[in-house]
């Protein structure tokens, strides 16, 4: 009973503090986020840290400490020698903080890009960035994206080569190794994924209506979403390590995707995609137990070991 009222009483203070941190002007709450950010992952807080990072003054940083204590009193610690606050034996995040963002925190630093004093908060490695869009062309595709337009520009395909082309870019996607943008291309009157390092010279149509068979909407790849059933592979050397490295329940991942990008994460994770799990190497340490839920994507092709039923798949690159 003890147990039950204590926890009763937590989720009451959790729920007023969220109400309280909804009820803060945006700059202070973003404030008081950097400070739960720090404590948490860092294991540390000084106030030159929110001066020097919101080029606040002395006293405002003293300010937005004392409000993140009246919300979570429990939180902090006070090293008087070192003069830093570090968290404390029964420290509870207030804010909630997703590990895709606190990783790109830690690896890029907490600021907006703008300055670039900004740098790695831990130490960090990533794999060499082979492939990146220039921003001369990123610029009006993300324009047109935002803006429901059209863009001319000029594209090499792997099976035509340089042409014109008019396209309606859609979204953006990251496979892991580039980036590419769903597009409607009014060449082919199709729905396609064009490589943004092959394009060049886009400029973005003021003057050209977007059909409505020219959006997302109409595209039937990119609204189907379709649920992959991940397992260890049975030619895994550990399953047991497998476990740990996925967010599996009962052995399962399950992992729901858009048609449209389905064969790219399924070749970026590796995951053998044969029928009989009949890859073999350390890469696959996951197989996709039911091939045929990928039945009817166009990007199937690319899922390593699948084999089309009607042994008839389509490329959806940008021809």
């Amino acid at each position: 009973m003890l147990a039950l009222a204590l926890r009763e009483r937590y989720n009451d203070e959790v729920h007023t503090h969220r109400q309280e941190l909804q009820d803060l002007p945006l700059a202070q709450a973003e404030r008081l986020a950097y400070i739960d950010f720090r404590v948490y992952f860092l294991g540390e807080l000084r106030r030159s840290d929110l001066t020097e990072r919101f080029q606040t003054g002395p006293a405002g940083a003293t300010r937005d400490i004392a409000m993140y204590r009246s919300l979570a009193p429990e939180n902090l610690d006070f090293d008087g020698t070192n003069k830093v606050y570090v968290p404390s034996a029964t420290f509870e995040p207030l804010f909630q903080h997703s590990a895709g963002r606190v990783l790109t925190a830690l690896s890029e630093g907490f600021g907006d890009g703008v300055h670039s004093a900004e740098r790695p908060l831990v130490p960090c490695e990533f794999p060499i960035a082979l492939s990146l869009p220039p921003v001369s062309v990123l610029a009006p595709i993300t324009r047109a994206i935002h803006t429901r337009k059209a863009v001319r520009l000029q594209y090499r395909s792997r099976t035509s080569g340089l042409g014109k082309r008019e396209v309606v870019p859609l979204a953006l996607v990251n496979i892991g190794t580039r980036w590419h943008a769903r597009v409607f291309d009014r060449k082919n009157q199709g729905f396609r994924d064009f490589v943004l390092t092959r394009m060049s010279n886009p400029q973005v149509l003021q003057d050209s209506p977007v059909r409505d068979e020219e959006t997302a909407q109409a595209d039937l790849q990119w609204s189907r979403i379709i649920e992959l059933e991940l397992v260890p592979h049975p030619g895994f050397e550990s399953r047991d390590v497998v476990l740990m490295d996925y967010p599996m329940e009962d052995g399962v991942l399950k992992v729901r995707v858009r048609a449209a990008n389905a064969g790219y994460m399924l070749q970026q994770w590796h995951v053998d995609c044969s029928p009989d799990h009949s890859l073999r190497g350390r890469e696959h340490a996951l197989w996709l137990r039911d091939p045929l839920s990928l039945y009817g994507s166009e990007s199937a092709f690319l899922a390593p070991g699948y084999k089309d039923p009607k042994a008839a798949s389509n490329p959806s690159e940008g021809s």
